[in-house]
């Protein structure tokens, strides 16, 4: 027997209810069943510190669509969810909460620094698992993975271990992104770039007269900065040897100001002769195309600054200095000695660490580092020839042209939490011992006096093993057999580099094997105007804010139906409402379903094949197949938003437009009781099978309606995805119900326009030119009495009759008399009035349009706006001067 659905669509009511009926009969754990092929996922980690923000929930939506469509579908699945410990991101947090009680790090040492976070962890780290629930994730939460778990650190020591006997490893003084206020190496992604106003300074470098040795009075180069007080630890100055400006000068060297020492003119192809002057300032230790250029001509690295980005020693008397107040001291002091040229207003591009918005600075230090160059190949081949797809393919030509322009990998990080480097140096005689196991002795002396390494490891060096170390790497495991590699990874484009080359990369060094199969670049969300959405703009929507209004399945259609391969989604509140209306539709169309499956008894024991379906049957059937086709085929392709669109239209216009009103006509008026038991048993049916098809896209409704009609099994989650029957898909059905909608369609149509009451029943008649069309209008003559709210049907020509009005629909001429439900005079006069005001906004909107005042000086979208307005109202001309001809003719 069926239950009852009652009152409006509530999704709060329901939605968590079923999650965790879901999660407590453990749905969604996979045990290994070697009958089944293995499907596996694994999640891009969010950081413990994170929140769900409309990315996580798009990125994590999409992955819930495969997992609960591959489960379904009779594969073994298992989408292995867990966080990062994201290093430098959990001890900010961290740190600013000990600052509001006026203590640092430092005053608490290290360990206690840990037992800190680790407590913080416990507290707020699982923040982002419970909102991953709230979006209904049905990832195996008892496989849940964490990177600082003990046996996750063991395949981060292996790691490092493995790589450092092999000779991939090594640590050297290198160029890095260093952030200030947190006091470590940074990565490349933890570096943000904003646009900024600012000066560039000119600043004259005297010659070094040849003759006495000592600066020119009259000889200079003129050198373009935006960051004057850098020039204290300026080891050169750099011309490009094609700029014939500076060939006189070929050999010589320059005085460099305030620090009063010689430097020399060097000749270097990386200078751009059109930036400033044409001649730059090198800094080997503060400037990452500087190193390079020091390296290729052997310059000197001289660091000016501190830890903290104030000024050291050698920056002379300006030791001590603030950064930002040695730059003003620099200026000062530049222009009292006749140094300072001039300046201009400049704009760059300004780094910044994502964590604390403090400016970073490039530094010299001593680091560890991964040498790259072997490990790019096997992962470019891999690539190459399809063994890892990236879906979009556009987004291959980004991670090709990173691997061939890669440099070696600083992993090494300046931080208390995270995976501490496993090496320790003997204070006795210097050695360094690299070791899986805690070194207690040093092999070489024997002592017992070790230190270990102070730094800990990228956060990206220990996820780029996720995808097999959360299958219990580096032990040979059951699930690491079973599960890996996996098949899919959804991600974002900007990780592209820093995480998914990595995993190929160390995937294909360990393991042998790719780490998965598919990569689907998910696409970013903007807002309604198409913008990127950011706190400054003020434009970021907030998922939680959805759910809380219109329900998580509404949030989930609405992402997923806008999700399409290569294209930036935009979301606005018009789409949210849509789907919310979509909702609404299916929830009321389930009810009346139910509701009159009340006396239905075993209907889901009822072999289809036995009953003797009727046109309009068969008709949904044919449509119903063809959808489950193309879900199954847009899933295939990561095509949600197609798939998503199927469905909508498959609800609103084939099944509750069209079966659900043709079924009331054998519900509350059978020809027969087979009549009435088809119609309901095609009703159930097909929305059994419609709602699976849904399931994954909208898992809580689903449920709820799945749980109260006839079904057999404990929850559709675990049900059969519908299979496609082709021999159900009928084509010559679909055409002749097209007739019928055409001519019930065209009778709507003329009703709406001509505001004839729903109330009124109008009488028809069809003219029809082909038998075969005849023959399907009459047989459902009852059907276009309902759907069209007619009288009466007849089949005769009416043209020489009065009263009636004539409309066409391919070869079918369609009478409807309305002298009885229209006052003529009143409907013509309306009409005219109607088209006087439309011509009033045409020629107002065609003057502004060919105004070139205003199409020069408004913006586009203001235009825009204006064309669609005037193509709106030629519309609206055309259907209202359709409608005085039909009147001014019905009376003839």
């Amino acid at each position: 027997m069926p239950g009852e659905i009652k009152g409006k669509y509530n999704p709060l009511a329901f939605e968590q209810k079923i999650y965790w009926h879901w999660f407590e009969n453990k749905y969604f754990f996979a045990k290994i069943d070697k009958s089944k092929i293995p499907f596996s996922m694994v999640i891009p980690p969010p950081n413990v510190t994170g929140y769900l923000h409309i990315g996580h929930a798009l990125n994590n939506i999409l992955q819930d669509v495969i997992i609960r469509y591959k489960r379904m579908s009779g594969y073994n699945t298992t989408w292995i969810p867990g966080t990062d410990h994201a290093g430098i991101a959990t001890q900010n947090v961290v740190e600013k909460t000990l600052e509001e009680k006026n203590i640092n790090r430092f005053q608490l040492g290290r360990e206690k620094f840990v037992e800190e976070v680790w407590r913080w962890k416990e507290k707020y780290g699982s923040r982002i698992i419970t909102q991953l629930k709230l979006l209904g994730c049905s990832c195996d939460w008892d496989r849940e993975r964490f990177t600082l778990d003990s046996w996750y650190c063991k395949a981060v020591t292996r790691e490092f271990v493995t790589l450092y006997r092999n000779g991939l490893i090594y640590r050297g003084n290198y160029m890095v992104n260093w952030c200030p206020r947190c006091q470590t190496a940074i990565s490349d992604i933890e570096v943000e770039h904003i646009e900024k106003e600012g000066n560039l300074w000119d600043i004259k470098y005297p010659l070094i007269d040849k003759k006495t040795g000592k600066p020119s009075d009259d000889e200079y180069i003129v050198v373009s900065t935006t960051r004057p007080e850098t020039m204290l630890g300026d080891t050169a100055v750099a011309v490009n040897p094609e700029d014939n400006r500076f060939k006189k000068y070929k050999g010589r060297s320059v005085y460099l100001p305030l620090m009063e020492r010689k430097i020399p003119l060097i000749d270097d192809a990386f200078v751009d002769m059109e930036f400033g002057s044409g001649a730059v300032k090198v800094t080997p230790a503060h400037d990452p195309d500087d190193f390079e250029i020091g390296k290729r001509h052997g310059l000197e690295e001289i660091n000016i600054f501190n830890k903290d980005a104030s000024l050291n020693f050698n920056a002379g008397k300006y030791d001590g200095l603030d950064r930002n107040t040695a730059r003003q001291k620099v200026l000062h002091d530049l222009d009292k000695q006749g140094y300072l040229a001039g300046k201009n207003i400049h704009r760059s591009s300004i780094g910044i660490c994502s964590r604390c918005s403090t400016v970073i600075e490039p530094r010299i230090s001593m680091q560890w580092f991964v040498s790259m160059k072997e490990l790019t190949g096997p992962a470019t081949a891999a690539v190459k020839e399809g063994r890892v797809k990236i879906i979009p393919k556009k987004w291959e030509k980004i991670y090709f042209n990173w691997m061939e322009n890669i440099r070696d990998w600083c992993i090494s990080r300046q931080l208390w939490w995270g995976h501490r480097i496993p090496v320790w140096y003997c204070k006795d005689c210097n050695e360094m011992i690299v070791s899986e196991k805690t070194a207690l002795r040093c092999p070489k002396c024997g002592g017992s006096n070790l230190e270990q390494d102070q730094d800990v490891l990228d956060t990206w060096f220990s996820s780029c093993l996720w995808p097999f170390a959360v299958f219990g790497w580096p032990e040979e495991t059951e699930d690491l057999e079973h599960f890996f590699p996996t098949a899919v990874l959804v991600t974002a484009h900007d990780i592209i580099f820093f995480w998914v080359a990595r995993m190929i990369m160390m995937s294909l060094y360990f393991k042998k094997d790719v780490p998965f199969r598919e990569v689907f670049i998910n696409p970013l969300v903007n807002d309604a105007f198409g913008q990127k959405m950011s706190k400054s703009r003020g434009n970021v929507v907030d998922p939680a804010d959805i759910i809380k209004k219109n329900g998580t399945d509404v949030l989930r259609f609405t992402l997923t139906s806008l999700t399409t391969p290569g294209r930036n989604l935009i979301l606005g509140d018009e789409k949210i409402e849509g789907v919310r209306n979509f909702a609404n539709k299916l929830w009321n169309a389930s009810k009346f379903v139910i509701s009159n499956l009340s006396e239905s008894r075993n209907i889901d024991n009822i072999n289809i094949d036995h009953l003797s379906l009727g046109l309009w049957d068969r008709w949904i059937l044919s449509r119903l197949n063809r959808v489950v086709k193309g879900v199954e085929k847009n899933l295939r392709k990561y095509n949600f938003s197609f798939a998503s669109k199927l469905l909508n239209n498959f609800l609103w216009n084939d099944y509750c437009d069209w079966y659900i009103e043709s079924a009331k006509v054998r519900i509350y008026f059978p020809k027969d009781n087979d009549d009435k038991k088809n119609a309901l048993f095609i009703l159930w049916y097909v929305l059994e099978r419609y709602l699976k098809l849904l399931h994954p896209f909208m898992p809580f409704i689903t449920e709820q309606i799945w749980q109260n009609i006839p079904h057999k099994g404990k929850s559709i989650m675990v049900e059969s995805f519908p299979e496609f029957e082709p021999a159900r898909v009928n084509k010559d059905i679909e055409d002749k119900i097209k007739i019928l909608f055409d001519v019930i369609g065209e009778i709507r149509k003329i009703r709406s326009e001509l505001k004839i009451s729903p109330a009124s029943r109008v009488k028809v008649n069809l003219l029809v030119g082909e038998d075969s069309c005849k023959d399907v209008l009459e047989k459902n003559r009852e059907y276009i009495c309902s759907l069209a709210k007619t009288s009466e049907v007849e089949f005769k020509d009416c043209t020489s009759q009065k009263g009636y009005i004539k409309t066409t629909i391919g070869n079918i001429d369609i009478f409807i008399y309305i002298l009885d439900v229209i006052d003529m005079e009143l409907e013509i006069k309306r009409i005219k009035d109607q088209i006087k005001r439309v011509d009033l906004d045409i020629e107002k909107s065609k003057k502004k349009i060919s105004n070139p005042d205003f199409t020069s000086k408004a913006p586009e979208e203001i235009i825009q706006k204006e064309k669609d307005k005037l193509y709106q109202a030629d519309r609206i001309w055309k259907v209202l001067n359709d409608q005085l001809a039909r009147m001014e003719s019905t009376g003839k």
